[in-house]
């Protein structure tokens, strides 16, 4: 079970669908909803250096940032209550996205962000906790019919591990394994066969299909979860630092890019 979900909480045009999925996962999972705005002002109180002595002030504009995230806090509080979740929290924090959101998910069994943020790649790669990816037209419940993603890789265990309460309450759940050269050891003698067989004794329905990979896994598991009508993708993230700049693995910058729909993801 999930006992408190973080959202993050901005002026999007897309804020109010994200906040809304997060809503109802909190209803059915009788979870505490937490809606975080972050005002960026962290980058504002960098220490200037000696060299900046001779600097002219810079002007912070303090009151008009808090106003910003106050605005989109009440609207976060108009929707909850329109649909009806009683445990919900609304905070403001002077913090940037990445570092805000990522020290608040500690105290959270997941975090929901926009597919359209430019820190998502940060977020997933450096959350110690699962991240939803909601894409700008997600709407309702999501997690009714799910494709999971395995490879046989720690990422994907994370993934996976951490999303077995959603997937219990699933209608259908797909396991689909994409054997390429690569990893065809990896896999064993019946691909997937085990993980489907872990998910059945946690009380998952599951569908086992194990198909041979392409030359991009990331475009073939896209398309599977739009012909199975999947409205959830379960997947590990991959990637690595280089000097602050997120490099990604390409299934996961694919997903992250192009997914149609929400993604599950645990690095």
């Amino acid at each position: 079970m999930y006992k408190t979900i973080l959202v993050h909480v901005d002026g999007s045009a897309h804020a109010q669908n994200r906040v809304e999925v997060a809503a109802r996962l909190a209803l059915a999972q009788e979870a505490h909803l937490v809606g975080s705005a972050l005002t960026g002002l962290a980058a504002y109180h960098l220490p200037l250096s000696p060299m900046d002595a001779g600097a002219p002030p810079v002007v912070v504009p303090t009151e008009e940032l808090h106003a910003h995230a106050d605005r989109a806090l009440d609207r976060f509080e108009e929707w909850v209550r329109a649909l009806g979740l009683a445990s919900y929290e609304r905070r403001r924090l002077d913090d940037d996205t990445e570092t805000g959101l990522c020290l608040q998910a500690r105290y959270a069994d997941l975090l929901v962000v926009g597919q359209d943020a430019r820190d998502v790649p940060y977020l997933v790669l450096n959350s110690a906790r699962p991240v939803l990816v909601l894409p700008p037209a997600a709407t309702g419940e999501v997690g009714r019919t799910v494709t999971v993603a395995w490879n046989g890789s720690a990422q994907a265990v994370r993934a996976i591990t951490s999303a077995i309460a959603l997937l219990r309450r699933a209608v259908r759940v797909h396991l689909l394994v994409l054997v390429n050269d690569d990893n065809g050891a990896t896999h064993g003698e019946q691909p997937g066969g085990d993980m489907a067989l872990y998910l059945a004794r946690h009380g998952v329905k599951v569908d086992l299909e194990a198909r041979r990979g392409t030359t991009d896994n990331g475009a073939e598991l896209l398309s599977y979860a739009t012909r199975t009508q999947s409205d959830l993708i379960v997947m590990g993230a991959f990637g690595r630092s280089r000097l602050r700049e997120w490099v990604l693995g390409g299934v996961t910058r694919t997903a992250l890019k192009r997914a149609p729909v929400a993604l599950w993801m645990a690095h």
